[in-house]
């Protein structure tokens, strides 16, 4: 199968709330989601009680609340630990996990994350912290594009780096469970900030992120 690629490259935010963070409940309502998977179930024809979804509100209740904690999460609350090690040179991790969904249909995108980063003043976050600022950001009802940018301004507003890049790649189940159908599709989004916008950092930066 080929694979179709979507390019997009947002090297700066074109709108001024691209970064921010959607308004948020203050406390998980599992009563709330159950009730609406309930009712759900009702809406599409299905019998809520039979033996196969008697359970479902309260299970869906529970995975939604895994699935979407990043809403009551922020990403200082994991790149709090930082070391001053003297490295000055860029700090990359590869093909970090994500898992997603859609706000527009609420289903999953899936794929993968390219984080790095050039430390300002030597001063390094660990490598760990790198994926679970992508999970703050991918456990919510997300677009990709958004999710991206949200990722780059976080590093430079907490880290206070030199530069970021930030590249996602990502299949949408939206587009291949249901309208145009296109399974293998993959969107490419990327976001780069400081010194990274420089032409030979940022081919750097990209060529160690193609590289296999």
């Amino acid at each position: 199968m080929v694979e179709a690629r979507n390019v997009i490259g947002a090297t700066a935010p074109t709108d001024a709330d691209a970064a921010a963070p959607p308004r948020r409940l203050s406390t998980y309502d599992a009563e709330g989601v159950r009730r609406a998977i309930h009712d759900l179930l009702v809406a599409i024809g299905e019998d809520p009680d039979r033996d196969g979804l008697r359970d479902t509100p309260d299970r869906v209740a529970r995975s939604y609340q895994e699935i979407f904690a990043g809403l009551w999460q922020e990403p200082e609350d994991v790149l709090t630990t930082t070391f001053e090690l003297g490295h000055h040179e860029m700090v990359l991790v590869k093909d970090i996990e994500v898992r997603s969904h859609c706000e527009h249909h609420l289903v999953p995108f899936t794929g993968v994350a390219h984080v790095g980063y050039i430390p300002a003043g030597g001063r390094i976050t660990g490598l760990s912290k790198l994926g679970r600022l992508v999970d703050v950001f991918a456990r919510r009802p997300q677009v990709q594009e958004r999710m991206t940018t949200q990722i780059a301004e976080a590093l430079m507003r907490i880290l206070e780096p030199r530069g970021a890049i930030v590249v996602v790649e990502c299949e949408h189940l939206c587009m291949s469970m249901r309208g145009i159908r296109k399974p293998g599709a993959r969107t490419v989004t990327s976001a780069v900030r400081g010194q990274l916008r420089d032409p030979a950092t940022r081919a750097e930066a990209m060529s160690l992120i193609v590289a296999r």
